[in-house]
């Protein structure tokens, strides 16, 4: 059986000519994005093509990003919702978030978009209380790490019978496999990838793409 294949530059742009579908306004903001000093936050475009992508798979209406950043996979899913969808997206930083308004606003999405500022696990804690358990069709995390098991936990009862959470990260760079590692993000990782195995809740998949990506469907 042949192991995974090494993602050489050239073989990441040859994936990019042959499948990355990529409008100006997203393009424009990825490069914006580039020359940040936090540019590493940067979701991959394939990979924002692919919760566009599982959207459409899952028939999701209400998405839940928890960290925004610069806006770039917020808008790649809201460009996907069907008519009266809407991603509800929450981020700590004003600077970052800035940027992603004025894009959503050049895309012409923002109608579809509601950011939440402030802690991430205060603002789950409120969308438990004003919309509900099971308001959320699909949940991407991509924030903080060592907070991970937290918000998996919220999110799951966010999540409606069937939905979807997205986990970034979850591989971090190799350290979940590295024992000497023993930082907080890097327990945050372990300990969601651990409680992701354990958790008869859902289905789940690990595909070694970009940092790591987890699919759990809620059973």
């Amino acid at each position: 059986m042949r192991d995974q294949i090494d993602f050489t530059p050239e073989l990441l742009d040859y994936v990019r000519e042959f499948s990355l579908r990529e409008d100006p306004v997203l393009a424009e903001l990825r490069a914006e994005t580039a020359a940040l000093p936090d540019r590493i936050m940067q979701i991959l475009p394939e990979e924002a093509q692919l919760l566009a992508l599982l959207i459409g798979l899952t028939g999701a209406r209400t998405v839940l990003e928890v960290g925004t950043f610069t806006g770039y996979s917020s808008l790649r899913m809201a460009q996907t919702l069907p008519a009266g969808g809407q991603v509800v997206t929450c981020d700590i930083s004003e600077e970052w978030t800035a940027m992603a308004r004025r894009a959503w606003a050049k895309a012409g999405v923002a109608d579809r978009i509601e950011l939440r500022l402030g802690d991430a696990v205060r603002t789950l804690d409120a969308l438990l209380v004003e919309r509900g358990p099971g308001s959320m069709d699909l949940v991407f995390i991509d924030a903080d790490k060592s907070h991970y098991p937290e918000y998996y936990e919220k999110s799951l009862a966010l999540t409606r019978q069937g939905g979807l959470i997205v986990l970034d990260n979850t591989l971090w760079s190799g350290r979940v496999a590295d024992a000497a590692v023993q930082d907080a993000d890097t327990l945050g990782v372990r300990r969601v990838n651990e409680t992701l195995l354990r958790d008869e809740r859902v289905d789940l998949s690990m595909l070694p793409m970009a940092d790591g990506v987890t699919l759990a469907r809620k059973r």
